[in-house]
């Protein structure tokens, strides 16, 4: 734990292996700026948030707050969730997940199986995303329960202390060569409990945040998305770790071109991401088109596709709710063919 870039060869935690992600390069433009992709799928859970789920449960031990043999409570739509369902298990705790049904069913099925108590504060069918209902029945329920403890992510400020080693990671990768860095904003921990600290070090770097729209983080109209583990919907109120004065840039995209842009990148390079981090690269993705020479953009990809086989990959249910499109897809595609160029060292061709 005290060390982001390395790990033992044997570990008796699976939280050991959080950590050490790899870079991805999806595109190099012939004046050498390039779009690099944190891909956080390769922490155990396949997601980044266990780095903040451990944190927050050390932090709350470090504290006096979470006592041996207690219960854990968190309001969330499935990565939070996965994080601490694996923390609690390994460390001796009850772990009850607060849901509704906007979160992916792989997700709940895999919290569930990791030992995980799940409380629905949505009917059968509502797929709305009901935030503020679980965040108010989060804290209620810790409230009333003995040797309990909320720890109610969009305000812990061990969140964004869960991914200060992403920083360390990426200069540690990159030997400080980062021009912008690119992130979806939910409760804003990761984009920005890694920014700060890599603003340390780099304090030159841009910081884009991305949440869908419908989202209100940064700014109305307010409407419903399908986009899982991000924004800020209408009636919930915007965490303390989504911090604006750090924040250079907020930019908005739609379920289509988000889950597009996953379903291209699945066949064209065989990387499967979820769909909010879809919408991060298709963000990034239109920021290439007229880089600097030699710029670095690394995007924060928060979590793989494995879990959307039913939704972002499933045609049937794009379809029936209106979000499949093959001309986006078409789009993206052309967009990602102009922007990747083959490297010196990766094969032209393969046949």
């Amino acid at each position: 734990m005290d060390d982001p870039l390395h790990r033992p060869p044997i570990v008796r935690r699976v939280s050991e292996l959080v950590g050490a992600t790899p870079l991805f390069e999806l595109c190099r433009r012939e004046n050498g700026s390039r779009l690099l992709l944190k891909l956080e799928q390769y922490n155990p859970t396949g997601t980044a948030k266990i780095r903040m789920a451990r944190q927050m449960v050390v932090d709350a031990e470090d504290r006096g707050l979470l006592r041996p043999g207690g219960r854990i409570i968190e309001s969330t739509s499935g990565n939070t969730g996965l994080g601490l369902a694996v923390v609690a298990a390994e460390r001796g705790y009850t772990f009850t997940a607060v849901v509704d049904h906007h979160a992916a069913v792989d997700k709940l099925r895999a919290m569930k199986a990791l030992g995980a108590e799940l409380v629905y504060v949505a009917d059968d069918g509502d797929e709305e995303l009901a935030t503020a209902a679980r965040e108010e029945f989060a804290e209620k329920l810790a409230a009333e329960s003995d040797n309990a403890y909320f720890t109610e992510q969009h305000n812990n400020p061990a969140n964004g202390a869960g991914y200060h080693p992403v920083a360390r990671e990426l200069d540690a990768a990159l030997g400080g060569r980062i021009d912008v860095l690119i992130g979806a904003v939910g409760t804003g921990g990761g984009l920005f409990g890694t920014g700060k600290v890599l603003r340390e070090t780099v304090p030159g770097v841009r910081i884009v945040g991305v949440e869908p729209k419908g989202s209100i983080a940064f700014g109305p109209p307010a409407h419903d998305y399908y986009q899982s583990g991000t924004g800020t919907p209408e009636g919930a109120t915007i965490g303390a770790m989504v911090d604006y004065d750090l924040l250079d840039e907020g930019a908005k995209v739609g379920d289509v071109e988000a889950f597009a842009t996953a379903r291209v990148v699945a066949r064209h390079t065989g990387l499967l991401i979820g769909g909010s981090a879809g919408g991060v690269v298709y963000e990034a993705l239109t920021r290439m088109s007229a880089p600097a020479p030699g710029a670095v953009m690394v995007a924060l990809v928060n979590d793989g596709g494995e879990k959307y086989m039913d939704t972002v990959f499933d045609d049937d249910w794009m379809a029936a709710r209106d979000l499949l499109s093959p001309q986006v897809e078409c789009e993206v595609a052309e967009l990602l063919a102009k922007l990747r160029r083959p490297t010196p060292d990766t094969p032209q061709e393969w046949t």
